[in-house]
């Protein structure tokens, strides 16, 4: 897919017109072309600055390589002062990377940059482009849809539910910091032209043990290792990065981390990125942490709920947990293929009847289960459970469980041992926990 037009289809803006592109290598990357005016459209959106245009082809290679689809709602008839009709007015991007769902690493659909300006609101514009991309996602074959969402409100009435979750945390690092646990292998701050490369191995080993992790993109590597800013493709020269060598010497984790500065009491490290494909790895570098000279506080905003840390710590008090955000939003798309990927927990049979109010994943399907393995079929049979498409979203990884979705109206049992097979089955020994953002 290299260029696509066609009309919006909203009810209030006939003049609108939807531009859908991928950036190919010859790809204008000067600041007139349309992957720019797409990338200030989405600026403008998130409230960010004008790009620089020497960040252009940085962005442009970075899009290159996450294989990405763009989206431009274009206006043709905006007054002769406003920004020009090659700036969309509204902006949307897909991607693909793998979902660990423990049996497999499923390919979804992930959908980022969605913004609309306040110009342009409420003229059905965001509802044009999540339906029409929602059903041409499910007819290549992709079984979910996925996002990160920066407000909780929106993704509701398509079909997308809550479905993992992250702690910020602040730990106290002063004397009473220890770590009990015994100390393995070895932990040290890494040159800055290995961090990519190691940030990106050791994540690939995460994302292999962790259920309910996502792939990165191009740019996270770079930006947590300092090799790019928060706001531009340039060195980061406050953020460090150490990584951990098992005892056989292979990197397993890495931490990077930005000091607040002086003016900050107590005096507080940020934690950027914490990433372990071991839990030794992750106490060592927890380890590291509280053993950096002069610094008597450590926060992070991306610890599991069900964090090992605290039970490790000679006085748990020295954690406290800030606050809970969500991360993953999950959007059943192909319900038999979704469940038949996923692994479970133990073995049963449950009928399940699912509502969407936009006809994409509704119907009635058997999951049946045998030794953690799923077969999912459709059925007519009579449910045992309704559950609308949200609530299954939420249930999918087991972040949310089908109890608490009864308790909260999204599921509506018919037999009485419905929820508790739900339960069972969708259950894990721990949280699925993506600390990916897209």
């Amino acid at each position: 897919m290299s260029q696509y037009t066609a009309p919006a289809q909203t009810a209030h803006q006939p003049d609108l017109r939807t531009e859908i592109f991928t950036v190919g290598a010859d790809e204008d990357a000067s600041t007139d072309g349309r992957f720019a005016k797409w990338l200030d459209g989405e600026s403008i959106g998130f409230h960010e600055g004008t790009l620089d245009p020497e960040d252009v082809p940085h962005y442009l290679a970075a899009y290159q390589a996450d294989q990405r689809v763009l989206w431009g709602v274009h206006d043709n008839a905006q007054p002769a002062e406003a920004l020009g009709a090659g700036h969309p007015v509204a902006t949307y991007g897909t991607m693909v990377h793998a979902l660990n769902v423990g049996a497999a690493q499923l390919d979804v659909h992930q959908i980022t940059a969605v913004t609309v300006r306040p110009s342009h609101r409420r003229n059905g514009i965001l509802r044009s482009m999540m339906t029409r991309d929602l059903r041409e996602a499910k007819e290549r074959g992709l079984p979910l849809a996925i996002l990160t969402a920066s407000e909780a409100t929106i993704y509701g009435r398509f079909g997308f539910g809550c479905a993992t979750f992250t702690q910020s945390i602040e730990v106290d690092v002063r004397e009473r910091f220890e770590v009990t646990a015994p100390r393995t292998g070895t932990t040290a701050l890494v040159a800055r032209e290995h961090a990519v490369n190691l940030a990106e191995t050791i994540f690939e080993r995460f994302q292999a043990v962790t259920f309910g992790s996502v792939g990165r993109q191009y740019a996270v590597a770079r930006r947590i290792s300092g090799a790019w800013g928060r706001e531009r493709p340039v060195e980061d020269r406050a953020v460090r990065m150490a990584v951990h060598y098992d005892a056989a010497g292979e990197p397993a984790g890495f931490v990077s981390y930005r000091f607040a500065g002086w003016e900050t009491t107590p005096y507080t490290m940020k934690v950027v990125d914490l990433v372990a494909s071991t839990p030794s790895a992750y106490l060592e570098l927890w380890r590291y942490l509280g053993s950096l000279d002069l610094v008597e506080r450590i926060t992070w905003d991306g610890a599991r709920r069900d964090d090992a840390l605290p039970w490790a710590l000679r006085d748990r008090r020295c954690y406290q947990v800030k606050g809970t955000d969500d991360v993953l939003w999950v959007r059943l798309l192909d319900v038999p293929a979704a469940l038949g990927k996923r692994s479970y927990r133990g073995s049963g049979r449950i009928v399940l009847e699912v509502l969407d109010d936009h006809g994409i994943a509704d119907g009635s399907y058997a999951l049946t289960v045998v030794d953690g393995a799923g077969d999912v079929e459709r059925v007519e049979a009579a449910p045992d459970v309704t559950v609308t498409v949200n609530a299954l979203g939420s249930l999918y990884l087991g972040g949310v469980p089908a109890s608490t979705l009864a308790a909260a109206g999204g599921l509506t049992a018919h037999t009485d041992d419905a929820v508790d097979v739900l339960d069972t089955l969708f259950g894990r020994a721990q949280e699925p926990y993506c600390i990916t953002h897209f």
